[in-house]
């Protein structure tokens, strides 16, 4: 059967990838063919090869009312969270459907990860009875649906670390369980499959770690143990697939004991890191200051990177409107961002998609 009747394959391929992912389910729906072209690993490797992809920041990010008395905009004291999606590009908003089993709020403090198209969200504390959700569910920018995973095994965790390879599997690293006891454990969930396997423990425990995935190699920076209660330390470690094992823990990995959550790994190989009010890079044993981040983001939510860009969303201060700059990571160079106020609520989590 021809994907577009009286034109080659090749041809109606170029015409698919040129689709928007937000058309995407309706292209589906048209007939089994276009379906299973959209869905096979080769439509996806073709469409970001021929740079026709659409690249995309997830946010769960609070919803905010207007004040009745004011012209600005005011954030409750128990924010309700939703997906936002942001296209820095165009400077595009939007919303993702909600979750079916969270439709009065996103749990509070869950992560996000992107697998190929798939948006995964894993865990948090209920945002009514603040108790410790192990429950998966996964957003598909091919169908725009949502399915629930298989949940996570074990104690039920929070504040883990959280990465992707972004092929088809997701990490979840340490964290804590229901006493306060942070965790050694690590946990690989195989998106496709739906099915969840261990790895071994790090050799430390690590409470509010930042867990990273790049080139073949699981990162883990920071975090604390059950003693330090909320301490960081300056550790690293990293998992090797090829050898199945944790490597040796960098004992002063971070040049300060801080939260980890803004130190991330750029597409050059390079550890770049929020801290203050600059942007810092790790050369060798050697952290250096390369941007100062501008005053409206210093205090930074989500910071995320792709290809030579670094994106940083934030606000001046706690309780302030948060907005997003991009910095150019080749000529260390900000560009700001559109936010409107709608969409500048508090920013808890969020990911980078390439679509």
């Amino acid at each position: 059967m021809e994907l577009i009747p009286g034109l080659p394959d090749d041809i109606a391929r170029d015409c698919l990838i040129r689709v928007k992912y937000k058309q995407f389910s309706g292209v589906e729906s048209v007939n089994k063919a276009w379906k299973t072209e959209i869905r096979s690993p080769e439509f996806r490797q073709h469409r970001k090869g021929s740079h026709k992809s659409q690249r995309i920041i997830v946010m769960a990010q609070a919803r905010i009312n207007p004040d009745q008395s004011s012209n600005t905009l005011k954030q409750s004291c128990s924010p309700v969270y939703r997906f936002t999606v942001l296209e820095p590009e165009t400077g595009d908003w939007s919303e993702l459907p909600p979750v079916p089993e969270f439709t009065n709020g996103l749990p509070m403090f869950c992560q996000v990860a992107c697998v190929g198209s798939d948006l995964v969200v894993l865990g948090g504390l209920d945002p009514v009875t603040w108790e410790v959700s192990n429950s998966v569910h996964v957003f598909s920018f091919l169908s725009a649906t949502w399915r629930r995973g298989k949940d996570m095994p074990g104690v039920r965790r929070s504040f883990f670390g959280c990465a992707s390879d972004l092929d088809r599997t997701v990490y979840v690293v340490g964290g804590h369980d229901g006493d306060k006891n942070a965790l050694r454990s690590v946990l690989a969930y195989d998106v496709a499959s739906d099915e969840w396997a261990s790895l071994p423990d790090m050799a430390r425990e690590r409470d509010e770690c930042k867990a990273i995935f790049q080139r073949g190699r699981l990162h883990v920076v920071g975090g604390y143990c059950t003693e330090m209660q909320g301490r960081f330390e300056r550790t690293a470690e990293a998992f090797d697939f090829a050898k199945w094992q944790w490597g040796n823990v960098q004992d002063e990995f971070l040049e300060a004991a801080t939260c980890p959550k803004a130190c991330v790994y750029g597409d050059d190989g390079k550890v770049y890191m929020c801290r203050g009010c600059d942007v810092a890079v790790l050369e060798g044993s050697t952290w250096r200051n390369v941007a100062k981040l501008p005053a409206d983001v210093c205090n930074a939510t989500l910071v995320t990177t792709w290809q030579d860009k670094l994106l940083v969303i934030g606000s001046a201060r706690f309780g302030e409107p948060h907005m997003g700059c991009v910095l150019d990571l080749k000529k260390y160079k900000w560009t700001q961002l559109e936010f409107t106020e709608k969409y500048s609520g508090h920013v808890q989590s969020g990911c980078f998609i390439e679509v």
